[in-house]
């Protein structure tokens, strides 16, 4: 490589910070980023998730070993490009030191700049319990909330922290770099005009927003307490029923959750308690001190990491503890939509029956 003629931004989260709508977009608009020289390298993989996950090396619900050696083909199609180059996974927030050194060693040669965008903890502990549900999790709201308040924030082991810790995913990732290169993307708060946090990562990346004109549709959707409560006791019969992990994400995940039940007008979304914003706040004011006393380039503004707070006299309802009512209405819904599925996806040798009949004689103890 002739100098240093390729620049690598490294957006490694965190999750629920919409990351799948900016993935998507850069997807959508690959060849006409290439004509501006910006790189967004994708192979066979729809996504850097496999990459990504084959340089932390875990399972994943049961999907490591079909990531084997994703990591380096894309670092070898990085390596293919001159100019401006995105490698962008949520996940890759929670490596570990020794990965991250592995990941800098494979770009040697390229300037390296990370790109970490972070939103309020009121959002994103209630995101976060809602992803972790529809990725087989079983703990109740209050217990999730309790586990992540009394876990160690500083070189954490809970996956919570390891991925959300602002200062300790900085620190870890951003050892060896200047300041100049770590680039910080705060979530605007509710009510913010739609593009603008798409217009930060573009900043971020120094990239035109022009230069990706074909909008996206997709991102991550959050359900509502009711059909959070909902999966969560549908997840401890899977268990028992033995579902397999791509059977789960093909059909509770995509059809049930993605295409059904986000659908659904008028969801109760779950919220911090009130007693928890204090400890928040806490948080949030350790988090704007460290970035403001750490020198990285801030896209955004870090009073963002504050919390709104609900009005004093606002009602709070427990995520736990949803009305009856919209449970079975969101079950009903979910019902008619795997009736159909199950309708459209005729299975020619029969199989499907036999499976189904397994199922319910775990279930019932058989």
């Amino acid at each position: 490589m002739r100098g240093m003629t390729r620049r690598v931004y490294l957006h490694i989260g965190a999750p629920k910070t919409g990351t799948t709508y900016l993935q998507d977009r850069l997807a959508l608009n690959r060849a006409e980023l290439a004509k501006h020289d910006v790189h967004y390298p994708l192979g066979l993989q729809a996504s850097h998730f496999k990459a990504a996950l084959d340089l932390l090396d875990v399972s994943w619900g049961g999907q490591r070993e079909d990531a084997r050696g994703e990591w380096g083909r894309l670092m070898d199609r990085v390596r293919r490009h001159d100019g401006t180059v995105i490698v962008s996974h949520e996940i890759l927030a929670g490596a570990r030191p020794a990965q991250i050194r592995k990941a800098m060693a494979d770009l040697e040669g390229s300037e390296v700049h990370l790109v970490y965008s972070a939103r309020d903890l009121a959002r994103q502990i209630p995101a976060e319990w809602q992803e972790g549900v529809k990725h087989r999790r079983r703990r109740s709201f209050a217990r999730f909330l309790t586990q992540v308040q009394n876990a160690r924030r500083t070189k954490p082991t809970m996956w919570f922290w390891r991925a959300q810790g602002l200062p300790d995913v900085l620190t870890r990732w951003g050892d060896g770099l200047p300041p100049d290169r770590i680039h910080l993307v705060t979530v605007p708060q509710s009510g913010a005009p739609r593009d603008l946090l798409w217009e930060r990562y573009c900043s971020a990346f120094g990239i035109d927003p022009a230069w990706a004109p074909e909008e996206s549709d997709r991102e991550n959707v959050s359900i509502g307490t009711a059909e959070t409560a909902l999966i969560r006791k549908l997840n401890r019969r899977l268990k028992k029923a033995g579902l397999e992990g791509p059977d789960y994400r093909r059909l509770v995940r995509q059809v049930m959750v993605h295409e059904t039940l986000a659908q659904r007008p008028h969801m109760t979304r779950a919220t911090l308690p009130p007693t928890a914003y204090g400890w928040v706040d806490e948080i949030a004011q350790e988090w704007i001190d460290w970035v403001e006393g750490s020198g990285i380039d801030v896209v955004g503004d870090v009073a963002e990491l504050r919390p709104a707070r609900p009005e004093p006299d606002a009602p709070w309802r427990n995520p736990d503890r949803p009305r009856r009512r919209e449970m079975v209405d969101a079950a009903l819904d979910a019902l008619v939509a795997m009736t159909v599925e199950a309708a459209n996806r005729p299975d020619p040798n029969a199989q499907l029956g036999a499976k189904i009949g397994r199922a319910a004689r775990r279930l019932r103890g058989q």
